[in-house]
């Protein structure tokens, strides 16, 4: 194939980008590539979703709908569930879920039927981008040999290419653009191509030496988190027994100009990378006879963070002098993080359980998940309750899992019997302080 002039049809703004996947990580490349001067054509297997964009519409908080019609409207993009047109994009970026099974082993099924469904229209000419964060070596080893089944071969007929996706959404500070691309190439010809066809669309792409090095990246990143925030959230429960504020102590240390990055603990970890990828990096390196013993440890930490939580609602409820057994609890926020409509992997999905288990009625309240989704795991099928005075009063305690802006913490705290707080988000409530249980 011709290397050279696939890289000249992407900075002569010529080339027609197919994006799979159009979720939190996929929508916002949308904008990005049509933003600079691209045509896009999305790619998702959910109907609902390619019915809403085609009809104008957003399933995003942050992307709004004005975008999509914009988008809709400019004619720089189009939406498709038809996976037999993935023959017309000159890329294709490969942004689907990448999940743990049930024995914490990686999933590579939505990857790989991906793959094969490029592989069945696979054109000579085209370059391939896996963004899903998965462990070292997958491109290589998992999306190449089912590409090259077909016959066509890589550098021969295409170039396949490794970027992680960034996405933070929520952020107000970063954007897609304005993140670095991080970019690893299965050659040079692909390294080429996969960079020149990110400068379209963000502000700095950092090219690597090879896909394994832009895998092993996105997993460093998430690692890093991971075992930092399971380090404060063992010391949250060791600080809470000697009567220390977790929260002071880094708010103190954060003072420090040099040497110390702030981490804040929680009830547990959400979203689609942090409670995942690190067991991504742990099952690969088994295949190397290598423990990864921060990885598990850090695993262990965070994923027994909700029970900790329910023994302190217990505790508090105790105090009171009521049993949890019957119990009304309210839980603010279904989200994973703040301000977003994204509950991928919420703790607040293990925190209900956990207290349903436990036989407390529960309800939660969330201003931008308006109804539960059903997920992989959980399928909650309640809807978000009205925040009001009376609602507040009504329930046996309000546990504030997600710290959204939107709520006002004094009314919150004026009006419940209990708040039991893992965010640290009443801090600045002054009045029933009696009222509220740190967690």
């Amino acid at each position: 194939m011709d290397a050279k002039a696939l890289v000249n049809k992407f900075e002569n703004k010529k080339a027609l980008v197919g994006i799979i996947g159009l979720g939190y990580v996929g929508l916002p490349l949308v904008r990005e590539f049509a933003a600079g001067g691209l045509a896009v054509l999305g790619f998702d297997i959910d109907a609902r979703k390619v019915e809403k964009l085609a009809a104008r519409k957003s399933y995003i908080k942050h992307i709004p709908d004005s975008l999509i019609e914009k988008l809709i409207d400019s004619g720089k993009f189009h939406a498709t569930s038809d996976m037999a047109r993935l023959n017309e994009p000159d890329a294709i970026l490969i942004c689907v879920p990448t999940p743990l099974t049930p024995s914490r082993e990686p999933d590579l099924a939505y990857v790989e039927s991906t793959a094969r469904s490029i592989a069945k229209a696979l054109r000579p000419g085209q370059l391939v981008v896996l963004e899903s964060t998965t462990y070292p070596g997958t491109t290589r080893e998992v999306v190449l040999p089912i590409l090259e089944a077909g016959g066509l071969k890589l550098g021969r007929d295409f170039l396949l290419a490794f970027s992680p996706e960034r996405e933070d959404p929520g952020r107000k500070d970063h954007s897609t653009r304005t993140i670095p691309k991080v970019v690893g190439g299965l050659d040079e010809a692909s390294l080429a191509a996969a960079v020149a066809c990110y400068s379209q669309a963000v502000a700095r792409v950092v090219p690597v030496n090879s896909a394994d090095v832009a895998e092993a990246c996105k997993i460093l990143e998430n690692v890093f988190r991971s075992v930092n925030i399971a380090l404060v959230n063992e010391l949250k429960v060791l600080f809470d027994k000697m009567g220390i504020d977790v929260w002071e102590v880094i708010r103190a240390a954060s003072t420090k100009p040099f040497g110390f990055m702030p981490f804040y603990p929680g009830p547990g970890l959400g979203g689609h990378c942090i409670p995942i990828d690190p067991f991504y990096l742990t099952w690969k390196a088994r295949q190397y006879e290598q423990a990864t013993r921060f990885i598990e440890l850090a695993g262990e930490i965070n994923t027994a963070m909700p029970d900790y939580v329910v023994r302190r609602v217990q505790d508090a409820l105790n105090d009171r002098g009521r049993p949890m057994k019957g119990s009304r609890v309210l839980v603010l926020g279904l989200a994973y993080k703040r301000d977003v409509d994204d509950d991928r992997e919420s703790p607040s999905f293990h925190l209900i359980a956990k207290l349903q288990a436990k036989g407390c009625v529960v309800n939660y309240n969330d201003p931008y998940i308006p109804h539960s989704r059903p997920g992989r795991e959980h399928n909650l099928n309640q809807s978000s309750v009205e925040l009001t005075d009376a609602n507040l009063a009504s329930y046996d305690c309000v546990l504030i899992a997600t710290d959204h802006s939107d709520y006002d913490y004094a009314r919150i705290v004026k009006s419940s019997r209990l708040v039991v707080d893992t965010r640290n988000a009443t801090a600045a409530v002054t009045d029933g302080r009696d009222r509220i249980v740190k967690a």
